[in-house]
């Protein structure tokens, strides 16, 4: 079934209009925009008074991080965003958060741990409703960082990018499920995490992995329909042409080996087609 919904996949560190460092660093980079991120999920929700729940799940500061949320939404112009503060499943399945769930027009789950995510609204009502909604009506699901990572079926779940080319260094787990044919990493860019994506590519090489940069991200419609938006780039990591890879014969702590990985560096307004993959500039 192809969703009626959109996924809003953000890297991280995407721009609150707090960040002074930040607006110096990109004083000259023609794609940044003061919440553009930001502004783009108010946008797809129906714009600024859209019914919009900041999810802090996987936060382990959730009170600093919704009221930066609360500040930034409110700078631009919204005025029903709110908060849920879900640390356990039993808190997600309390009667107020699944009528505010069955009512708003966006979800965001904020960075942290993905894995808290994954173990916290596996299996539960919340998330039963949460996936139907994504799938039959144009409801918006956005994540930033850890909040991006848990929405392939596939997820990265830890790894240190020093070792990455190590088999077995980096781990994965069982994702949230919303989209199939990817796998995301987020902040590929300070953290250098391309070479997480490149072994989570040898391992899956049917599945196309995302690469998200800070205040960068993609929207992804009917599953396989990708366009970038944010200030910086996305790589998209393909496996699909590889003619050779030793990742099912080597041991672990064995360095891996490929031939003809191919990678594409996107930017804001290019599009992707994880399906045919084919790029529209």
């Amino acid at each position: 079934m192809i969703p009626k919904g959109k996924l809003i996949a953000i890297g991280g560190a995407e721009d609150k209009g707090t960040d002074r460092d930040l607006f110096a660093v990109h004083k000259n980079n023609p794609n940044y925009t003061e919440l553009g991120v930001l502004k783009r999920i108010v946008d797809e929700a129906g714009g600024k008074h859209a019914h919009i729940e900041v999810v802090t799940t996987a936060s382990s500061i959730p009170g600093e991080v919704w009221r930066n949320y609360l500040n930034a939404f409110t700078k631009l112009g919204c005025t029903r965003v709110f908060h849920m503060r879900i640390r356990k499943a039993k808190d997600a399945e309390q009667e107020d958060n699944l009528e505010r769930l069955k009512t708003c027009q966006a979800i965001m789950f904020s960075g942290g741990n993905q894995s808290k995510i994954t173990s916290v609204y596996g299996g539960t009502e919340f998330f039963k409703i949460l996936k139907h909604r994504y799938q039959h009506e144009n409801f918006v699901v956005a994540g930033t960082s850890a909040g991006a990572m848990a929405m392939s079926h596939v997820m990265i779940s830890d790894g240190n990018a020093a070792y990455s080319l190590l088999k077995g260094e980096v781990k994965n787990a069982i994702g949230l499920g919303f989209v199939e044919h990817v796998m995301i990493d987020s902040h590929v860019n300070k953290r250098g995490r391309f070479t997480r994506l490149a072994q989570m590519v040898a391992l899956h090489p049917h599945k196309t992995g995302i690469g998200l940069s800070e205040d960068t991200g993609v929207i992804i419609t009917r599953e396989d329909e990708l366009e970038v938006i944010g200030s910086g780039a996305v790589m998209i990591v393909d496996g699909s042409h590889i003619l050779y890879s030793n990742i099912a014969t080597i041991k672990d702590g064995s360095p891996i080996s490929m031939e003809d990985l191919r990678v594409h560096i996107l930017q804001k307004g290019n599009l992707y087609n994880c399906k045919t993959k084919k790029i529209t500039i």
